[in-house]
């Protein structure tokens, strides 16, 4: 499943669609601890954070994940927006929790 499917199915707002309409979801990782995204995250992830910031962008780039999700209502800034879309990363934003996320994820994985 795309990202933009993903968010479309689930509600989600899509922030930046970057290459979210061609990439597949083929995992997901959830943390807040940047360092640790950028060493245990898969290429085609979904990653799923509350952190908002354009450190979170640079580490989707290394990482190579399928999109940023920001859940718990959080949101970016406007020029972290702007970068966003600049370096075509998929940002998808929702009011849900992280473990409520990761369980629609898994689900449509099959992984649960």
């Amino acid at each position: 499943m795309t990202p933009i499917a993903f968010a479309e199915k689930y509600g989600l707002r899509v922030v930046s669609e970057g290459s979210g309409g061609c990439r597949e979801i083929e995992g997901a990782y959830l943390s807040d601890l940047l360092s640790m995204v950028m060493g245990r995250a898969q290429e085609n992830d979904a990653f799923v954070t509350v952190m908002a910031n354009l450190n979170t962008l640079a580490v989707a780039v290394l990482a190579d994940v399928a999109c940023v999700i920001l859940c718990e209502g959080i949101h970016f800034d406007d020029a972290c927006v702007a970068r966003a879309k600049q370096q075509e990363i998929c940002v998808l934003e929702s009011d849900e929790p992280a473990f409520a996320l990761a369980l629609k994820l898994g689900r449509e994985l099959g992984k649960c």
